[in-house]
């Protein structure tokens, strides 16, 4: 007699290991409803694993802390700090495809000169990395360049690379320049006697560095600088050159391109890549360098005008800024953590900060009076700066608290623009944009000084070669 089969028990939602297999080991069949829940099952399972891979991550305790009440910027300077921060492949390791068109098919051809001029020098490792290396960064770039013309006959201009800023002096390890009018003379007479280029133009289609002081005049202090002048043989080409100013000056009365100084990219990209990733700003005025407590130093003159001294004296102390006198080879992540970057005058009015300060998001305050800044169709430096009177420096502490206060938050927005560090910054081989692209595109306005695109100028060699 069969037994009557047994009502099965209410499981609720518990699922049995049993279901797949009866008592004779044989698997049953999978009933319409455990189907459906498995599809469903796996559905949601997938849904849910591709929407979280667009929810952002929203962490919400490393937020930064405010500078003092009346910064309240700074949660948005912290946005952009980490746009600066995950953007550093995109500004400082890409290098973008240069387009001759927007240099007019440019050619240059850079004289080989014996390496007394140049490579000896680099035995200094220094030579190729402190703030007078543009020089050295050029000519690397232009060697490696598709402007690079091999046949000097069809060349628009010519580069002649001498290294006049590696001589360091052994008393204070600064460049010592006084040799440089001489080795550039050297240079010229090499050129002029082997090569007929010169001859032809008087040197008006040839391009020389001059990252010094007060550029092509070759001494750092303004007055010697003016009394010697631009050498003779140099008055008729093209100067690349860190001095600038908006009026008539004797170190500048030649045709000459204002370059930012040498600051290494590669520094700049380690500081970005050790930045914490929240871009905490908590230093709000930031100054390391030269600030002499008596402003008559040894020499008899007085150091940035005074501009630093006033500094010193009237904002040590001042609980919102950092100033130090003292050299720190990690001074760039303070920069890093800095709202506003003071950039003053040393004894010219550029200064490496420029550089450093955009390149590294905190807004540059400018105190130099009349100075012309690199590149300005490149960077709009009235947008991304603060330009402050040398008269004014005792009024700095209430012009940035004025600036924090209204339109802070614009000028981040426009100095985090990746183009401007970029157009600030030598880098090995040319990139669209960067410092050395930007003197291509200004020797590309000087066209009219080709002797290959039958330019009108020529004549017998400068007297004073």
């Amino acid at each position: 007699m069969a037994e009557p089969k047994k009502t099965p028990k209410k499981r609720g939602f518990y699922v049995s290991m049993r279901l797949l297999h009866n008592k004779n080991g044989r698997p049953q069949e999978r009933s319409f409803f455990y189907r459906y829940y498995k599809l469903v099952l796996w559905f949601s399972l997938s849904l849910y694993l591709f929407i979280s891979c667009f929810i952002p991550n929203n962490n919400t305790h490393n937020k930064p802390t405010s500078l003092t009440r009346t910064h309240a910027s700074n949660s948005e300077a912290t946005l952009a700090s980490r746009a600066l921060f995950e953007s550093a492949n995109v500004t400082l390791l890409q290098q973008p495809t240069s387009n001759p068109a927007l240099l007019k098919n440019l050619k240059i051809f850079v004289y080989d000169l014996p390496p007394k001029y140049n490579t000896d020098w680099l035995s200094n490792e220094r030579c190729s990395n402190h703030l007078f290396a543009a020089e050295v960064a050029i000519h690397q770039a232009l060697l490696n360049s598709h402007v690079r013309t091999f046949d000097p006959y069809e060349a628009d201009f010519f580069f002649v690379p001498v290294y006049v800023s590696c001589n360091f002096s052994v008393v204070n390890g600064f460049p010592a320049i006084g040799h440089a009018r001489n080795l550039l003379a050297s240079a010229v007479q090499v050129i002029s006697s082997e090569y007929p280029f010169w001859n032809r133009t008087r040197g008006s289609d040839h391009v020389f560095v001059a990252s010094h002081d007060y550029g092509a005049c070759f001494h750092t202090m303004e007055d010697v600088a003016i009394a010697d002048g631009i050498p003779g043989f140099l008055k008729k080409s093209i100067i690349l050159q860190t001095f600038g100013v908006n009026y008539n000056h004797p170190c500048q009365d030649v045709d000459n391109v204002v370059i930012p100084p040498y600051i290494s990219p590669e520094s700049v990209r380690a500081t970005i890549e050790n930045f914490p990733v929240d871009g905490r700003r908590d230093i709000f005025v930031f100054f390391r360098g030269k600030m002499e407590v008596h402003p008559k130093n040894v020499s008899g003159r007085f150091y940035s005008k005074r501009v630093r001294t006033a500094i010193w004296r009237k904002y040590n102390g001042d609980r919102r800024f950092y100033l130090n006198r003292h050299r720190f080879a990690g001074y760039q992540s303070e920069i890093a953590r800095s709202v506003f970057c003071l950039c003053p005058r040393g004894w010219a009015p550029w200064s490496p900060r420029l550089v450093e300060s955009v390149a590294l998001g905190c807004v540059p305050v400018v105190i130099a009076d009349d100075i012309r800044l690199p590149f300005p169709t490149a960077v709009n430096w009235s947008e991304i700066s603060v330009r402050v009177a040398e008269k004014d420096v005792e009024k700095l502490g209430e012009i940035l608290e004025h600036v924090a206060a209204t339109n802070l938050s614009v000028i981040q927005k426009n100095l985090w623009d990746l183009r401007n560090s970029r157009a600030l910054l030598f880098n090995n081989r040319v990139q669209e944009g960067d410092a050395t692209w930007q003197v291509l595109l200004s020797l590309a306005q000087r066209l009219d000084r080709s002797y290959s695109r039958g330019s009108s100028v020529s004549g017998e060699s400068d007297p004073d070669t």
